[in-house]
């Protein structure tokens, strides 16, 4: 669909541009762009490396190295064409590369680039705790998929490309997307439609419902094995409506500070990162995320709901929001500091 400006009576079509006529590049713009904010293409990923390239007898490079919440290495690949070339065959070929990655090789591939770019110390331990904290465990029970997404970037995909993917993405285990870009020049400013084209989102849903099979169902579990279980929590009698898992979690740390648990009565149970704490009683949303931005200049605060902090004892504490694998064994841990309060939780199927 066009963008459109609105103009008094009428709506008058904006015509899209080129990267190529606004000067800009694959690796110098786009990538560096979206490595920055891997969040536009949709969904939380954590950077591992750019331009990798670890394998022997072969000099070819995937543009992002990236990870899901779920574990699952994620292959990026960009063109700013209006075809997409053949990037979806060299993305199979990356994918394929990269399927036996342990986690101390992401480890050592994380290191090396946020070092390389300046966004980390080279430490393999502070990677370590990186990766950990994303996925929501610690460090020793963190478990890598040998399942790869592919996630195909480019400002337009010929038909060749979508008959490839469409088919591929019948097959048990594949993943593959492809994200259009379509930038815009509209007064010397330059905007970017970001649109996921394959599958469509409520495609994606609904070929996720079809066919997932009944054990899966039960928990929660796509056909690709990625936990969707959503969770209801109880308070009092009264439910809340079917949350996700960090939001789960959000609701269950407000149940318990509503029943007059503190902070470090939860801090005792979970490691420190649990919440990141700030002198003041700090406004939600811009105010609590530039205040932590100042206090921890390295933390990546977009994984702490700065939109809900809880404010204790003169001071704001934001909860952290990647919880992953350990959802439910975290929201017992925390069910069982409430006593005799009444304050409990339930997992639901994602179709209830």
């Amino acid at each position: 669909m066009p963008l459109f400006r609105l103009e008094n009576d009428r709506l008058a079509p904006e015509s899209p541009a080129t990267f190529r006529d606004l000067n800009l590049y694959e690796r110098g713009d786009l990538q560096r762009l979206l490595r920055a904010q891997p969040e536009a293409l949709g969904e939380e990923l954590l950077i591992i490396s750019e331009e990798f390239g670890d394998w022997q007898n072969s000099s070819r490079r995937l543009d992002l190295l990236a990870l899901d919440e779920a574990g699952r290495l994620v292959v990026i690949e960009l063109k700013r064409t209006e075809d997409g070339g053949h990037m979806e065959l060299q993305a199979l070929r990356y994918a394929a590369m990269v399927s036996s990655m342990t986690f101390d090789d992401l480890v050592g591939a994380h290191a090396a680039h946020h070092k390389r770019v300046g966004t980390g110390d080279g430490e393999l331990a502070s990677s370590r705790t990186a990766i950990a904290d994303f996925l929501g465990a610690e460090p020793d029970q963190v478990a890598i998929s040998s399942d790869v997404r592919i996630i195909l970037v480019s400002a337009n995909f010929g038909r060749e490309i979508t008959t490839a993917v469409l088919w591929l993405n019948r097959f048990e285990g594949m993943d593959i997307r492809c994200i259009r870009l379509k930038p815009y020049d509209i007064d010397g400013q330059v905007l970017i439609d970001i649109d996921q084209v394959i599958p469509l989102p409520e495609a994606a849903s609904y070929q996720i419902k079809i066919g997932r099979k009944d054990a899966a169902r039960a928990r929660g579990l796509s056909h690709d094995n990625r936990d969707f279980t959503k969770y209801v929590i109880v308070r009092a009698g009264s439910e809340t409506p079917p949350l996700n898992k960090r939001n789960a979690v959000r609701e269950m740390v407000q149940a318990l500070f509503d029943v007059g648990i503190t902070v470090e009565n939860i801090r005792t149970e979970f490691a420190d990162r649990i919440f990141r704490t700030v002198d003041g009683t700090i406004e939600p949303g811009q105010a609590t995320f530039d205040a932590l931005l100042e206090n921890e200049p390295e933390l990546d605060v977009k994984r702490y709901f700065t939109e809900y902090p809880f404010h204790e004892g003169g001071k704001t504490h934001v909860l952290f929001k990647m919880w992953g694998r350990n959802t439910e064994q975290s929201l017992s841990k925390l069910r069982d500091l409430v006593g005799d309060h009444e304050v409990d939780f339930r997992a639901v199927g994602v179709d209830e």
